[in-house]
């Protein structure tokens, strides 16, 4: 853990509200679009839709141009966050917010006009109401919404009893000009389709009146027919079409905003220290200048180098080296920190020498020597002078991501970095041990094959960044999985998650004990390991004897600490899904082979040769 000399702190994550807050240049914008609000009140109604991706600022935006127009004379605000609304509750929820902005003597009007249109019992209901005391802003509009959504009927006169209060409100004010009402609806590209469809239908069909202007904060392209929407008609993706009449899209902040923005939240968190310009400029390039992802990372680093204990004999760059290399790495860091059994090696040697070798302009015979120490376990032949083409070869055998990485200079100057620390081997075997980080890195939401957005890992799993586990239980019921690994250990976590879902998961540690496992019943799905003590197909060997005797010819998937080329061509050729490294990967694979329903179980004898 770091000294107690260093004092850490975490970064709220909250969106920037005030202008003395704003550190990548929100505030003028806000202050043109508050201004454009304004100035465009006579041509009320419209909507303004506020587009980016996932934490690059749409709410802080918002919030400052809210905070501009309270400025403005008779320009009134509403803030809704669609989020917090489900289905057609969004309807009723958008619908009140609006009304509880209008005078009180206005929602006493308009109650006491639709009382009058509606039926005598509803009018004396209505009537009591008011005799029994005065209703405040919240009754009174529960009591409208009430009359107003009666049945069908009343709901279509619904649109007429919110025009008439709107104008009546927007028109009367103590001077010129004439009242303004902005809606700032937040997070509608978070919601269900459901819920999106009926804040969308609020807006175009009972708002959609003079005086009202809607500014709405979403990511478009996830909104679209390849992302939440992507089942609507096309007289549905018509109607979204009229809902956002014009869209500001927020730009990504230049690199200069960006690295002063890291630097703020390095001072605040007390990391400055450990933050030298390529690290910055590494944060700011990986996170894709997105303010919300350097916040989670400082607040990981905080939380890790406060929290786990084995850091106490390394200094405190350790600590943000490896989550760097754990963020933005994912899959070096997975093979990096394999437990011990997998099939990884040392590939932080591996990829040195690869390095080494593959960046050399003239070898020296110490290097020649490297390269053929590097061939020989892997049997790759060459001839005198052959060297290099040889290296081409063995790149078939390496991990897909090694050529990349090469020439990535900001990954190649962290691990370098990395290595440099002292006792920087034994960090990195402990990490193989097991000790791997305590605190899971916070990551970017992203939409699960289903739209929505999948946050939790499995019960126990120790997992690499970038592992997004869905949710919804009982998704696998009635399926068997069998999971031959020597080690099965190390996939606890994922089997108790697979066995949440409802699937059935047998495991076997070695081919014969899989094929006694199959005997007895046939799996919907084999999950294999590649490598097992010095074998290292011995997965591959397992399934193309199962192919051939036709005892097992079901999906398979193989899970193992490295993919290469020649692995994958492997399992391609053996009509297997493919070849995962981490539980994400294995959790889609595991999805797409058991998308459809299970079948019925055989009996062992009328499906194999006795």
């Amino acid at each position: 853990m770091v000294s107690s000399e260093r004092r850490l702190a975490l970064l709220n994550d909250e969106p920037v509200d005030t202008a003395g807050t704003d550190l990548l240049g929100a505030g003028q914008a806000a202050r043109q679009l508050a201004g454009l609000l304004v100035a465009s009140r006579a041509s009320t109604p419209f909507t303004l839709a506020v587009d980016a991706g996932w934490g690059m600022g749409k709410s802080s935006l918002m919030q400052l141009v809210r905070g501009e127009l309270a400025n403005a004379p008779e320009v009134h605000t509403v803030w809704y966050n669609a989020w917090t609304s489900s289905g057609a509750d969004a309807l009723e929820g958008l619908i009140k917010s609006v009304l509880m902005r209008f005078d009180r003597r206005l929602l006493r009007r308009a109650l006491h006009r639709v009382s009058e249109q509606r039926a005598l019992l509803r009018a004396l209901r209505a009537l009591a109401a008011l005799v029994a005391g005065p209703l405040g802003a919240a009754g009174l509009v529960d009591e409208l919404w009430s009359n107003l959504s009666v049945n069908s009927q009343a709901r279509n006169e619904m649109r007429d009893a919110i025009r008439d209060l709107a104008q009546e409100w927007a028109e009367t004010a103590d001077y010129s000009p004439r009242r303004m009402l902005v809606v700032f609806i937040d997070d509608l590209d978070r919601c269900s389709e459901e819920t999106v469809l009926a804040v969308c239908e609020a807006v175009k069909v009972y708002l959609d009146v003079p005086g009202l202007a809607f500014v709405i904060g979403c990511d478009r392209s996830a909104m679209g027919p390849s992302g939440l929407l992507r089942d609507l008609t096309p007289a549905g993706a018509a109607f979204m079409e009229k809902i956002f009449q014009t869209s500001y899209r927020i730009p990504v902040a230049d690199g200069q905003g960006v690295q002063e923005y890291i630097g703020w939240c390095a001072r605040t968190a007390g990391i400055e220290r450990l933050l030298d310009a390529p690290l910055v400029e590494l944060l700011a390039e990986r996170s894709a200048r997105n303010p919300r992802r350097i916040k989670r990372l400082v607040n990981g680093f905080v939380l890790e180098a406060t929290l786990n204990p084995m850091w106490a004999d390394h200094p405190p760059e350790a600590v943000l080296r490896t989550l760097l290399i754990q963020y933005f790495y994912a899959d070096f860091y997975w093979m990096m920190t394999s437990p011990p059994g997998a099939d990884s090696g040392d590939v932080i040697a591996d990829f040195c020498t690869y390095r080494r070798e593959r960046t050399s302009a003239d070898w020296t015979d110490e290097e020649k020597r490297l390269v053929e120490t590097f061939l020989e376990p892997r049997d790759i032949v060459h001839g005198p002078g052959n060297w290099r083409a040889a290296l081409e070869s063995l790149e078939s055998e390496l991990p897909t991501v090694f050529p990349g990485m090469v020439t990535d200079s900001a990954f190649n100057s962290l691990l370098d970095g990395l290595l440099a620390l002292p006792r920087s081997e034994e960090l990195v075997r402990r990490l193989r041990e097991g000790a791997r980080a305590l605190v899971t890195l916070p990551q970017r939401e992203v939409p699960d094959i289903t739209g929505g957005v999948i946050p939790d890992a499995p019960t126990g799993v120790v997992t690499r960044p970038g592992d997004r586990f869905p949710r919804p239980a009982g998704t696998l019921v009635g399926h068997t999985i069998l999971w031959v690994d020597d080690h099965p250990e190390n996939n606890t976590g994922l089997a108790v998650w697979l066995r949440e879902q409802g699937a059935t998961v047998e495991t076997a540690v070695d081919s014969r004990s899989a094929d006694a496992a199959i005997a007895a019943r046939t799996p919907s799905l084999i999950i294999s390991d590649i490598a097992r003590g010095s074998d290292g197909r011995a997965g591959f060997t397992h399934v193309e004897a199962l192919r051939r005797d036709e005892r097992y010819t079901g999906p398979v998937v193989f899970y193992a600490g490295r993919v290469t080329p020649v692995r994958l061509g492997t399992a391609e050729h053996l009509g297997a899904l493919g070849v995962a490294a981490d539980g994400d990967e294995l959790i889609r694979l595991v999805r797409r082979a058991l998308a459809a329903p299970p079948a019925p179980p055989a009996h062992p004898s009328a499906d194999r040769p006795r």
